[in-house]
């Protein structure tokens, strides 16, 4: 049996949608954050050296990383559905999003998260003046101008398909769904790039999807629970 190793407020929660859209049965065994830390508990660890979430085993296999896992599932169970054919346009653009989501965006958001830290930390009065000058300056002068570029640049693409690599959905959809709704967290969506806000609308509409955060249960990305 394949088995998510699912912590809570994480990544697998795209894997379970991923696996509800393959129609693959699965179980999932379910880890909770250290309540000071957020870090997972040391029980990943023994699943894997990283002790990050997701990974899956199937088997004797096991696989950590998103990525890694879209591309495992789709190989292993897809027939053809959310995987667009080989040598074609969309198949391209599918690569290109698949990786997109975690080493661009993703790195974006984490790191708004951690400015978003150092700015409201508890610090002696005297540190905080440094502390939020050095948030501001790497906001205005690296992370804000980049963070808009990307979000017009997925605005754009949506602007001409309904979904990243066309008009079907793909696992690289399901693989920039955690990217985008924790943009949506940081950014009215709704108000400024209504082409990713219906992106949203849609992948919440789907069966599988509603299927996967029934089965996984609440979640928050930045702080803000989705249900």
């Amino acid at each position: 049996m394949l088995t998510v190793h699912h912590l809570e407020n994480s990544r697998s929660q795209r894997i379970l949608w991923l696996l509800e859209e393959l129609g693959v049965d699965y179980e999932i065994k379910r880890y909770e954050r250290d309540k000071v830390t957020s870090l997972a508990p040391p029980e990943l660890v023994a699943i894997h050296p990283l002790g990050k979430s997701p990974i899956i085993t199937d088997g004797d296999v096991t696989i950590a990383e998103s990525g890694a896992i879209v591309e495992f599932l789709v190989h292993q169970y897809d027939v053809g559905r959310l995987l667009p054919r080989e040598s074609s346009p969309e198949h391209l653009a599918y690569t290109y999003w698949l990786h997109y989501a975690e080493g661009t965006f993703m790195s974006l958001m984490i790191l708004s998260l951690i400015v978003n830290r150092i700015e409201t930390a508890p610090m002696p009065f005297f540190a905080k003046p440094i502390a939020k000058g050095i948030a501001a300056k790497v906001r205005g002068g690296y992370l804000d101008p980049n963070i808009k570029r990307n979000l017009e640049f997925m605005e754009s693409t949506l602007g001409e398909s309904t979904w990243f690599c066309g008009d079907e959905l793909t696992a690289a959809d399901i693989q920039m769904s955690f990217a985008l709704e924790a943009a949506e967290v940081r950014t009215n969506l709704g108000e400024d790039y209504p082409n990713l806000a219906a992106f949203l609308e849609r992948m919440r509409a789907r069966p599988a999807y509603q299927a996967a955060l029934e089965k996984g249960g609440p979640y928050e990305l930045m702080g803000v629970t989705k249900r």
